[in-house]
Formats: structure tokens, sequence, C-alpha cells
């Protein structure tokens, strides 16, 4: 189970609404209007029944029936009206607000270090980005404009029930008490109770991804009792945490309930009786009760929402925790680490003695110090699990060393923000992804502006544009889920062709080419090796090819660099490398 991402705390997550709020003045201002004018028609009913009401008891009526019935059916036609617009407003306003959260959270996504990512595992993340969305979309949409419909409602009848007698708007303090200490009570439990499911769920949807991915690794462990002791329990926890949020409701909602239901009954029999003591009239009272009938609908509706924002909110905070706080750039190079001199400083990577371990107390790197010339190509061999990849992360800053450094043009990369460090240093894995879109936006995302002439030189650099033109609609065909499918040699390809176009100076290739045929790889190398002339290359390879082809290499075992130099002078040498060579080569036609 990873480390689950941070939540934010409920004073960012009020703060960053009042923010979302003030963006859009007018058109809040815009949607309350109508909702008040909306709201105001409602009142009118309720007032000319009353009226109809003492005429009637007056015997003074004479022809005002057919008058009122008009008036009240045109005040419900422009009710209607405004409630249309009020609403279209209200969803307007909730829809632009959910596309700029929705952009918002990309942007925190992709500025995460992927260590972070790595730490957390899949289920969090994804969790987040499909359920908290989801929910979230659902209180922007909804929760939002009915809350405000519901607060404006609420407050116009409030007004006008003062208005037609304040003596009668007293029996309705008596569900105040009721309301107040059921929403306290629920207030205080239910923040945490759905974060809690929310977390829950993260478990689930990890184990279940962990489960999927490594089924045959599974098998072959024999693991799937462990496999599937570690499910039930994630959905255990789940159980619990949505029964505990199930809970809550049982015992709010009733409570909500009774607090709708009495302040009508009070109003009528109370008001009965300062009728009888003369003290309001017969249409007041009449009035009155249609007016507290008319409250119960926006109450309801306030009250039945705060459970949404509930869980809206845990979603906002587990959404606005993923970035967390963003560390500190410096401005100038970290003191422990100078900058090298030489007209090459800005380019220049360096680890110098590094640690790094995924557990406390168990490095897999010892003290390595790795300096690559500018332009240079340097192979990393070794055997599987000797810290190869590991080391490869730390010079493409994907994770941060524990102790030691690693710089480039003497600048920290852990301390460089995200845009920059690319521009410096970029790594390509195994692992590809073939995002849903034209083949041309898979490669052009990276430069969003590039043109064609761009893109095809890429493709052409990774032996790609051939078949990339020879697909159904070219480079416009759509690829990823539900397009034209692409072979994971192919989509390797692809990410080395976004590598072309990215241009950063520093390449980390992690078995870059693992999955092209090897004959293929090597022409495909070669060609790379054109084309990102001039840059420095660190290619972690177990096809002995690249490091035959490198300036240097550098062979890792048990977490440290155990030889370095041109392969010719390794091979001579007679050491680990010069085995390794062997035992590849001689396999080779």
């Amino acid at each position: 189970m990873g480390t689950a991402l941070p939540v934010a705390d409920a004073a960012q997550v009020r703060r960053y609404a009042r923010g979302l709020v003030r963006r859009h003045p007018r058109a809040l201002a815009a949607a309350l209007a109508l909702h008040a004018l909306a709201a105001a028609a409602g009142l009118v009913a309720p007032r000319l029944l009353g009226d109809l009401v003492e005429g009637i008891s007056r015997g003074t009526t004479g022809t005002t029936v057919d008058r009122i019935a008009l008036l009240i059916a045109g005040f419900v036609v422009v009710q209607s009206v405004l409630v249309r617009f009020a609403h279209l407003a209200s969803a307007r306003l909730g829809e632009r607000v959910l596309a700029e959260l929705r952009e918002e959270f990309v942007d925190r996504m992709l500025a995460l270090p992927l260590a972070t990512v790595e730490r957390a595992g899949t289920g969090d993340l994804l969790t987040r980005t499909s359920r908290d969305v989801s929910a979230l979309s659902r209180t922007v949409r909804f929760a939002v404009p009915e809350t405000l419909i519901a607060i404006v409602t609420a407050g116009f009848i409030i007004g006008a029930l003062v208005l037609v007698g304040p003596l009668l708007a007293l029996p309705c303090l008596i569900a105040v008490p009721v309301l107040w200490a059921g929403t306290r009570w629920y207030l205080r439990r239910a923040p945490q109770g759905y974060l809690r499911e929310n977390a829950a769920y993260s478990d689930i949807t990890d184990g279940i991804s962990e489960t999927v991915e490594g089924s045959r690794t599974t098998e072959a462990l024999r693991q799937q009792a462990r496999r599937r002791a570690r499910i039930d329990a994630d959905i255990r926890r789940s159980y619990a945490a949505e029964r505990y949020t199930l809970w809550l409701r049982t015992i709010f909602f009733p409570v909500a309930e009774i607090g709708y239901v009495v302040p009508v009954a009070a109003t009528l029999l109370i008001g009965g009786w300062f009728y009888l003591e003369g003290w309001v009239s017969l249409g007041q009272v009449t009035a009155a009760t249609l007016y507290v009938q008319q409250l119960v609908d926006p109450v309801d509706r306030l009250l039945s929402w705060l459970d949404e924002f509930q869980v809206g909110g845990a979603s906002m905070a587990r959404l606005l925790g993923v970035a967390g706080d963003p560390p500190a750039t410096p401005a100038s190079a970290s003191a422990d680490s100078p900058g090298d001199a030489g007209p090459d400083a800005d380019r220049r990577l360096a680890a110098r003695d590094v640690r790094y371990a995924y557990r406390p107390g168990r490095d897999v790197l010892h003290g390595v110090t790795l300096v690559p010339e500018p332009g240079e190509k340097l192979a990393m061999v070794g055997p599987s699990g000797a810290g190869k990849s590991t080391l490869g992360r730390l010079l493409a800053g994907v994770h941060a060393p524990r102790s030691g450094s690693v710089t480039v043009a003497g600048r920290r990369l852990d301390e460089l923000p995200l845009d920059e460090l690319r521009s410096h240093v970029a790594l390509v894995t195994q692992e590809h992804h073939v995002f849903i879109g034209t083949l041309r936006e898979n490669v052009a995302m990276v430069r969003p502006g590039a043109d064609q002439a761009a893109v095809e030189s890429a493709l052409a650099a990774v032996d790609a544009l051939d078949w990339a033109r020879a697909l159904p609609d070219g480079l416009d065909t759509v690829v990823g889920a539900g397009g034209h499918p692409l072979s994971p040699a192919q989509a390797q390809q692809l990410a080395l062709a976004r590598l072309v176009l990215a241009d950063p100076h520093t390449l980390v290739l992690d078995e870059a080419t693992s999955l092209i045929d090897p004959r293929a790889a090597r022409h495909l190398e070669r060609s790379l090796a054109a084309v990102l002339a001039g840059r420095t290359v660190i290619a972690i390879a177990h096809r002995l090819f690249s490091a035959h082809d490198a300036d240097r290499v550098a062979v890792v075992e048990d977490g440290r660099i155990t030889e370095l130099g041109p392969h010719d002078e390794l091979v001579a040498a007679g050491g680990p490398y010069a085995a390794l060579w062997r035992s590849w080569h001689g396999d080779r036609p």
C-alpha cells in the first residue's frame, strides 16, 4: 500500500472556494439577481391568497376573486420564466468554475514529482482523478446553484413573513434549536467521515490495480490468498467507512424532517390563538402559514445539499492536496554543490556521493559519484537489481538522493521547478503511454507549437515516419484508447519522438528500445545518435551493443560503480565488464 498523497485542510479549501467566487463576480451577481427576482415573484401568491381570505371573512370580495386568480397566474408564469433563466445562469457559472477546477487539477497533477506519485501508488491517484473529480463536479454543477437558490428564497420568504406579521414569525423559532443542534452534530463528524470513505476507495483501487498488473507474478509465487486477503481487508474498511457516513445521515435527516414539520403546525396553532385574541387577522394567519410551508422547501434543499457539500468538500481537499506546498526555488546554485567552471557549465550533470533507500536503513545506492561530460554518451550496464534504473532516476530528477547531491549547472535537481528540470534532463523508460488524440498531437504535446515539419522530423529520427504515414489518416489518425491500436514497439518509438522534439540537453534512456527487435533497435539507436549528437546521453541497457557504441561505460554492481571507462579499455582490463561482454557477445550472431 502506497503513502497517500496529502489532503488540504479546511482553511485551504475555504480560501480556494472564496478565490473561485471572486473570479466571476458579474456571473455570480447575475445568477443571484435572477434567483432573487424569481423568489420575489413566488412570494406574491401567498400574500394575495391571504388578502382573498381576509376579504371573504369580511364579505368584501366582490369581483376580486377573478382579479386575484389572474394576478396569481401571472406571477406564477413570471416566476417560471425567471427560474428558467436563473437555473441557466447558475449552470453556466457552475460549468465555467468546474472547467477551471479541472484545468488546475491537471496542472497540479503534471507538476507532481514522479517520486511522489510512485510513493502514493496508483489507487490514490486514480481515485482522485476519477471519483473525487466526479463528486466535485456534482457539487459544483448542482449543490452550489441549488444552495444559492435555497438561501435567496429562504431570505425572501422570511422577510415576507416578518412583513405579514412579526408575531407570526415567532413560531418558526421553535425549529431553530432543533436544526442548529442537528446540523452542528452532523458537521462535526461528516468531513472526516467522507475523507475516510474516499481514502478507503483509494485503497481498494490500489489493491485491485496491483493485483491485475501483477497477476502473473501473483500466480507464479502462489500469492493469490494473500492478494484476496488484502482486497477483502480493503473492502471491509470501505464498508465500515460508508456505514459510518450512512449512520450520520440516518440521524441527521430525521432530525431535519422534524424541524420542517414543527414550524408549520406551530404557526397554524399559535396563529389561530393570536387570531382569537385579536392580535392578527385571519388573512395574516393564512399568508404566514403558506409562507412557512414555502420555507420548508428551501430549508430542506439547503440541508440536503449540505451533505453533498461534505462530499464535495472532502473531494476538493483531496484534489487541492495533490500539489502540497511547492518547494522553494533557489536563485543561485546550492551552497554545497558549486557549479562547474567552463563553457559547458550550464549543461553539466553531476552525481556526487549519492545514497538512496526505498526503505529507511536499506540503501540501494552506496556513495555513487558519476559526472558525465557534456555531449558524452555514457552507458550503464550491470546485472539486474544492481541499481542502474535507480541511479538513472536520480540523474533524471525523479528521486532525490538520501544524501549527496545530483546537480545540473551546479543547482540541485530536487530544487528545480519541474518545467526547468525537464528542459535540462528527460527520462524515457520501458513504460510508455499513448494518449487519446491524433498521432501528431501525441508527438507535439511536448511542444504544442511545433509545425508539421518538426513533428515529421522527430518521427523520422526514430524510424517511425514510414509507418506513421501508412496509418489510415496518416499523422491525423486517432490513437490511444478507442483509437487505432499501436504495437508496444510503435508506442516506444512515439515516446522517443517526443524526446527528440522536446530537445533537452541531457537524456536518460532506461531500456528505451527494449520492446523493439534487437536489429531494429541497433539501427534506431544509431539513427538517434546522429540526431542527438552534441547532447549528453545516459543509456541504461542490457543489450551491450549500446555500451560498445558509447564513449564510456559505467558498470554498476550492488549499488556501486565498480568500473568506468571506454569499452575497449574495460574489455582489455578483464574485469566484470569484460566478463559481461564475453557472455553477451558469445551468443550474438
